[in-house]
């Protein structure tokens, strides 16, 4: 119900202010734009979207067949079962989709997106396998998508390499800062749909937390230490390197297990054509209601209003340049990206404004778009509040990262 109607008030909004325009800024163009916008999406969606996705789904789908078969997704279940029993009471215990959503959230620490979506729709089938309502998302499938729309991420490799070709002499300066936005993202998340849930808060989900966030502080420390040219080299190899060292430990293991490894790899590739059939009707009518939204100047009408409402208060708005990409994110990962090398090329990548919002494009996901292309490849129609807890939690995120960014580069 709350998607279809974010759904249709982007289309209603958008043509509103289409025709204020057309009436009262006589913008003859306008009508034309938005069309133009929309059969562009569409097509978009499917070539630059769907196309792209298809490859790494079919690649890494395979690679989860041999894990499974292997037993290393039991394993990591297994291991992780204390710390996500708590965050998923109502999975069975060592079931393998917890296995599955610890690969997506560390290939999303990691800044691995295609290798993230595959795992991370491999563990929302395995979820819908044990939801009662098949139309309805449970309480597991909410708190593991506002988790992954929260954007954990330890090593921004994308970002600080937009940061060096848009010209930057301070490109992994955004790199603590960022870390530290999304972090205070993901406990947001973990804190208002765990509230929502009714989780139980005893020492062993705290100890868990903690430790995890000890280990990224030693992480954060150990990487601040680093000169300049030593963090872009961190940042530019690991993230890879990890990523190959995955891949050929999942081949490795299955031989080890006496899996044969290419049938493996076969039975689960074949999946990955079902699961694009399935979510491209949700990708493209998201995509372009998205688009319609951007191209009808919702989006600057929005960023001029909280400016004013700012400057009214005597608040400090130096980061309002910023501001669009982090309003964008949640709606389009591409449109805030596009966004933020704007920002880059107008006020340059290495000003307060250019650094906030490389911080932005890294604080949070794509909330419109995850829900739209998790929650689709089950067929589930009734988001509940994801939606609202998603936006709460990026909304935080935002806060949070403008606090930083006063802190770190003012």
């Amino acid at each position: 119900m709350a998607l279809n109607i974010v759904w249709i008030a982007f289309f209603v909004i958008a043509f509103v202010i289409a025709l204020y325009k057309f009436i009262f800024l006589n913008d003859t163009e306008i009508f034309k734009t938005l069309v133009d916008g929309m059969f562009d999406s569409a097509k978009s969606s499917v070539v630059d979207v769907a196309f792209p996705l298809t490859g790494a789904m079919v690649f890494f789908l395979g690679l989860m067949s041999i894990a499974e078969k292997a037993g290393a997704i039991n394993w990591l279940a297994r291991i992780l079962n204390p710390f996500m029993k708590r965050l998923f009471p109502g999975v069975p215990d060592k079931h393998p989709a917890m296995g599955q959503m610890v690969m997506n959230f560390s290939a999303n620490m990691l800044g691995l997106d295609n290798a993230a979506t595959p795992f991370g729709l491999k563990a929302m089938e395995s979820l819908q396998t044990i939801n009662p309502e098949k139309d309805k998302a449970s309480n597991a499938q909410i708190m593991f998508l506002v988790l992954h729309t929260s954007g954990l991420t330890l090593i921004p490799l994308t970002i600080i390499s937009y940061r060096l070709a848009s010209g930057s002499k301070e490109s992994a300066s955004v790199f603590i800062p960022l870390v530290l936005a999304t972090i205070c993202t993901t406990l947001a998340s973990i804190f208002i749909v765990g509230f929502w849930q009714k989780l139980k808060w005893d020492k062993v989900l705290f100890g868990w937390i903690g430790a995890l966030l000890g280990l990224v502080a030693l992480m954060l420390y150990w990487v601040q230490s680093m000169g300049p040219s030593e963090k872009e080299i961190f940042s530019r190899i690991t993230g890879n390197l990890l990523l190959l060292v995955i891949v050929v430990s999942i081949i490795l293991g299955g031989v080890w297990k006496k899996v044969n490894v290419f049938d493996a790899f076969i039975d689960g590739a074949k999946g990955g054509f079902d699961v694009i059939l399935k979510i491209l009707p949700y990708l493209v009518g998201m995509l372009v209601a998205i688009r319609i939204f951007r191209d009808s100047g919702a989006l600057g009408y929005i960023v001029e209003g909280i400016s004013w409402v700012l400057m009214q208060t005597g608040m400090n708005t130096e980061f309002t340049p910023a501001l669009p990409v982090a309003i964008m994110k949640p709606f389009s990962g591409s449109g805030a990206r596009g966004l933020m090398l704007d920002v880059m090329q107008v006020y340059g990548p290495d000003s307060f404004a250019g650094k906030l919002a490389s911080t932005f494009q890294g604080s949070a996901d794509t909330t419109f778009y995850i829900i739209a292309l998790y929650f689709g490849s089950v067929g589930i129609k009734k988001v509940r509040y994801a939606i609202w807890a998603g936006m709460l939690a990026d909304l935080l995120g935002v806060v949070m990262a403008i606090v930083i960014g006063y802190i770190f580069f003012k």
